[in-house]
């Protein structure tokens, strides 16, 4: 009993020590998170939005479409480039491949350069290939990436594209504790066996 008592204590104690660890020096979790909205807000007043989703998913689609507003709060936004194939949508367990590039919106804000990150550019990427089981948060896979990465496919076929506007409540999990909200192109296929 005393054993697991120090052992949850060890843990918080690491736990509460990484999260301030993670914030940048000088700066509280509450100011990035002031920081993430302005950079998000700023990305968005350059684009056109839409506040409802459209009846039966007839997204209107394209590299000029409007970004879907797909959550309450404004925290991910969706421009559909290509729906997809609508006979063929996620069912839950699904293994879900994608492949992505990202930019990080803090820095464009900023002024500074945004390097392209993720493994849509590159084949022989590091990241090999990524998945998550569609609908299972506890997947491992589904726990790296998100929840936000999945959402597009609640709405889309397989083979579908889109743009994502996503602030880190929604995204990778190495981004949440910094506040880093990104632009994402992705690109989902369904496993072939």
């Amino acid at each position: 009993m005393k054993i697991t008592k120090y052992i949850l204590t060890i843990a918080a104690a690491l736990s509460l020590s990484m999260t301030f660890a993670s914030c940048e020096e000088g700066k509280s979790y509450s100011d990035l998170l002031r920081e993430e909205e302005k950079a998000t807000n700023w990305y968005m007043a350059n684009q056109k939005i839409e506040l409802e989703l459209p009846e039966e998913n007839n997204f209107i689609t394209g590299t000029d479409a409007p970004f879907y507003k797909l959550d309450e709060d404004g925290y991910i936004y969706m421009q559909v480039v290509n729906a997809g194939d609508p006979d063929t949508k996620a069912e839950k367990g699904d293994a879900v491949y994608f492949r992505f590039v990202r930019q990080n919106l803090k820095y464009m804000y900023q002024g500074i350069d945004a390097p392209r990150e993720g493994n849509g550019d590159d084949m022989d990427s590091s990241l090999g290939a990524t998945k998550f089981i569609y609908d299972e948060p506890t997947y491992v896979g589904s726990m790296t990436y998100g929840t936000g990465i999945q959402m597009p496919l609640k709405y889309l076929g397989y083979n579908s594209e889109v743009n994502l506007v996503m602030r880190s409540y929604y995204g990778f999990q190495t981004d949440q504790s910094q506040c880093l909200p990104y632009i994402y192109n992705v690109k989902y296929y369904h496993a072939e066996y």
